[in-house]
């Protein structure tokens, strides 16, 4: 009888351990699949448990438009990260020399996603220059760290846009995962900027992966950390220690915090957290019963009213 029970907890720990590491490795590697799992909120119970069993379909993020939908002008570039990663991008330029903004998307997503940001930075008069993290759109490689190695990414193209563009100011605009990967580039590459904008951030992935589970209607406990355990030997990186809460002490440029009051992905109080520690000069506007989505395709005349303001306040770029 003991042994039973005891063949039947190893059994049902071997089954858990199995099953995150297939959710780890289908949530950070693009798969061929030509449609993406909808959010948990929007699954049925047997889709649930289909999702649970097989993992999520996360097909690779593709930019279905030109770069001319950055308007007249633009064109596509490429930025070396190092011998085997490269990004695609698009440009637009302004005035030689003057400031660029540089935009950094979400997880599972592609450059084409901030271009009404990047069409509202234009028409306030600056250049803009929107990337691909690796493994989406026009990158190179098929995965995700959702902002560990993306960090290098903003790294490299504030290097292109310094050394081939020839914009020695800029400000870096992180939207999610884009935020985790801009911060974390500030705090352990060394990263210095003009200014940046913070748009839905998490405080730690811990935190976001348990949420994920909790809209799953699971226990988060163990399988937060199993997921993250198993997706960071896959990946060779450490994921309990992917914290922005943590990064922005060592952001002293000025920031800009953008987020929704309604996020069930990184929650109000999280991304308070975020701002709170930001070591530099710093404002939040948070949007009422706004997801975790960009806040200027719901709340535009807000949006706008907060970026001028913050720009003025700080005279960024003056």
């Amino acid at each position: 009888m003991l042994q039973a029970s005891v063949g039947l907890m190893v059994l049902g720990v071997v089954a858990v351990n199995v099953l995150a590491y297939r959710h780890a490795r289908s949530m950070l590697q693009f798969s061929a699949a030509r449609e993406r799992t909808a959010k948990p909120e929007a699954l049925s119970l047997l889709q649930k448990v289909k999702v649970l069993l097989s993992g999520v379909d996360l097909p690779r993020p593709r930019t279905a438009l030109p770069p001319e939908a950055l308007g007249s002008g633009s064109r596509a570039v490429r930025i070396s990260v190092d011998p085997r990663v490269t990004l695609g991008a698009w440009y637009r330029c302004h005035t030689n020399g003057g400031p660029v903004v540089i935009f950094h998307h979400g997880y599972g997503s592609e450059k084409g996603a901030l271009l009404p940001e990047a069409l509202a930075f234009w028409e306030l008069g600056y250049s803009v220059l929107l990337v691909d993290f690796r493994g989406s759109g026009e990158s190179s490689e098929a995965y995700t760290t959702i902002g560990l190695r993306e960090a290098d990414d903003v790294v490299a193209a504030v290097g292109f846009a310094r050394t081939a563009l020839g914009h020695q100011r800029c400000l870096l605009y992180g939207q999610s995962m884009g935020a985790a990967a801009v911060l974390r580039a500030m705090a352990h590459r060394g990263l210095q900027v003009d200014a940046i904008i913070i748009e839905s951030v998490f405080d730690r992935l811990s935190t976001t992966v348990k949420h994920r589970f909790e809209a799953m209607g699971l226990p988060s406990f163990p399988l937060a950390q199993l997921l993250l355990g198993w997706g960071s030997l896959q990946m060779g990186i450490n994921g309990f220690s992917h914290n922005p809460v943590d990064y922005a002490r060592r952001v002293t440029c000025p920031a800009l915090y953008l987020h929704g009051a309604a996020d069930p992905r990184a929650r109000l109080s999280e991304a308070r957290a975020v701002f709170e520690a930001t070591a530099g000069p710093r404002l939040m506007e948070e949007f009422p019963e706004l997801g975790h989505a960009s806040s200027i395709e719901v709340f535009p005349q807000e949006w706008h009213r907060a970026v001028e303001a913050f720009l003025r306040k700080f005279r960024i770029f003056e």
